[in-house]
């Protein structure tokens, strides 16, 4: 037994000191790299730190004096901001093999790769100062970018060609020229948007594509959604000094054609009358925005009962539920020992759709509880909550993290569009237009090239095709029997969800409604049914403005009447 031990003490040491030793040998491999050669190694090593935009690196490549006199975020700060000013990110930099050009001095190509200005090749001169028995690099802040020469420093002038111009899906120009003038000048002061100078929050992706400080860009509206495509390619000079190192043409805007149709805009303007909310109606097929007015995109409101939708599929999808499900008739619904009533005290439920089209927030509320924060928040982020905008300009639609909600009252509000769940119009249609579209949510688009390039089912699949086809037969009996019947088309099957958010707490029992502190909702889409194919989506909100379906579902109505008028 001894003797085992002491060879296994024994083989442990020789390992340790094998491992001592190797760690030794690599110290002094790597002093040996600059003990007595000609720097060779510095420079590659300061090259590829360079081209990896590891600042560190490269500033422990540095002579001792030169890192006192410029600190490492000194440094960094100097590399990136070369970079910026020639519009190219830490990750356009490729370096070449350094050559010696002279005693201590090295040639290092350089390649960056700039939005404005294409790729600028050229090189620096790296010298380098003995310390010791190693060479290091004595950087000075010409070395930060390829041409420059003692005492320059680098800098753009940057401009913008022509505006593209804007056009409606028929080709109607919406915007043009320095005036972004239109002959429907009703329609684009809907939809075009404002230009002006950058805000900060756009500030600085805008100034590294080498738009010049005060450049009119896109600030809302289709001008914002498209910016980059109508702004172009600035034209420009990158200089070193007062020499000019690179060029830039530039490239005038393209013209855009937009998804938008103008007669339903002004169908859309005319249904809502002026009053404060938001309408859009899209294409379940494409995902093509055909109208929008008010602000659909950037309107924060709790959905209510149009957020039933995702409730049900998410329900259905799970088993939890089923069309021959049967649910107690009751004025509310008891969850965490707080009764949570029905719109207006109301006495209802029975089969699922009844429940459905009348609404019934006894039925949904628990219904939510038994599904659970966990998969009513993934049904809720598969239909585009949590997810990023689809253009900018939109809002994002929030649902809290299912650990955040709480308890079975917090999920039973949410599951009835509550608490503290918050949605676009825009995003509330797509989830409309989930159900018309088989169970597949659509991309919402404003460009026509995009849409026309969608084929059916190209959008993420929120739900099970089964599940759609049961919620549309849901949402056609909300319009012909339950809360939605103000939506009605004679001839034409409409399919639809009526919402009425509440935006204020009440107290428990409180079943009172006050139109002002209501915000009234409604999605549709059309036609509805068997062997029919929808061809507009339609969601309205209204804020602060009473019931969704005595107040949204008309305007939406109207709209649906003009958007199946165009065929």
């Amino acid at each position: 037994m001894r003797r085992r031990q002491s060879d296994s003490v024994r083989r442990r040491r020789l390992a340790i000191g094998g491992a001592i030793a190797g760690v030794a040998f690599a110290v002094g491999a790597a002093v040996g790299a600059g003990a007595g050669d000609d720097g060779e190694a510095t420079v590659a090593a300061y090259a590829r730190a360079w081209a990896q935009a590891d600042w560190a690196r490269m500033h422990a490549q540095l002579a001792a004096t030169t890192r006192r006199r410029t600190d490492l975020i000194a440094f960094a700060q100097a590399n990136r901001d070369a970079l910026a000013t020639a519009t190219a990110d830490e990750h356009a930099v490729s370096t070449g093999r350094p050559k010696r050009v002279g005693e201590d001095r090295w040639r290092v190509p350089v390649a960056i790769r700039t939005r404005v200005f294409g790729t600028v090749r050229g090189a620096v001169l790296v010298p380098l100062v003995r310390e010791g028995d190693s060479l290091k690099v004595a950087w000075t802040a010409q070395l930060a970018f390829p041409g420059l020469r003692r005492g320059e420093a680098l800098s753009r002038e940057t401009r913008l060609l022509e505006r593209g111009a804007l056009l409606a899906r028929d080709k109607t120009v919406l915007a043009a020229g320095p005036q972004r003038s239109s002959p429907i000048p009703d329609v684009a002061g809907q939809v075009v948007g404002a230009l002006g100078p950058a805000p900060p929050e756009q500030a600085a992706r805008l100034e590294a594509l080498g738009v010049p400080p005060g450049a009119p860009v896109g600030l809302t509206g289709l001008e914002r959604i498209f910016d980059e495509r109508l702004a172009g390619a600035p034209a420009g000079m990158l200089r070193a000094g007062s020499r000019t190192i690179a060029r830039s043409a530039g490239r005038p805007g393209e013209n855009v054609r937009t998804t938008i149709a103008p007669d339903l805009v002004r169908a859309s303007v005319a249904a809502l009358a002026g009053r404060y909310g938001g309408s859009v109606t899209i294409d379940p097929r494409d995902g093509a925005v055909l109208a929008f007015a008010g602000a659909p995109f950037s309107l924060l409101q709790p959905p209510g009962s149009t957020f039933k939708i995702v409730t049900t599929a998410a329900a259905l999808d799970a088993g939890v539920a089923s069309t021959r499900s049967s649910f107690p008739f009751e004025e509310r619904a008891v969850l965490s020992g707080v009764p949570l009533a029905n719109a207006g005290g109301e006495i209802c439920g029975g089969t699922l759709a009844q429940a459905f089209a009348e609404s019934c927030n006894s039925v949904f509320a628990p219904l939510g509880a038994r599904l659970g924060a966990k998969r009513l928040v993934a049904a809720a982020e598969r239909f585009g909550f949590n997810a990023d905008p689809p253009f900018p300009g939109v809002a994002r639609s929030t649902i809290p993290a299912a650990g955040e909600i709480g308890d079975d009252l917090a999920v039973g509000s949410t599951a009835i569009g509550q608490g503290r769940v918050q949605a676009t119009t825009l995003l509330m249609t797509r989830v409309a237009a989930s159900v018309a579209a088989g169970g597949y949510a659509p991309r919402p688009t404003l460009d026509l090239a995009t849409a026309r390039a969608t084929r059916p089912r190209d959008g993420e699949r929120v739900m099970k095709p089964s599940t759609a086809r049961t919620l549309e037969r849901l949402m056609l009996d909300v319009v012909r029997t339950g809360t939605g019947r103000a939506a009605q088309i004679a001839g034409v099957p409409v399919a639809g969800k009526t919402g009425t958010a509440e935006l204020r707490s009440r107290e428990p029992g409180d079943t009172s409604t006050n139109p002002d502190e209501t915000t009234a909702w409604f999605v549709a889409f059309a036609p509805a049914g068997k062997s029919r194919t929808p061809r507009a989506c339609v969601g309205v909100v209204l804020p602060g403005q009473g019931a969704g379906g005595d107040v949204a579902a008309p305007v939406a109505r109207e709209i649906l009447v003009a958007a199946l008028r165009r065929g």
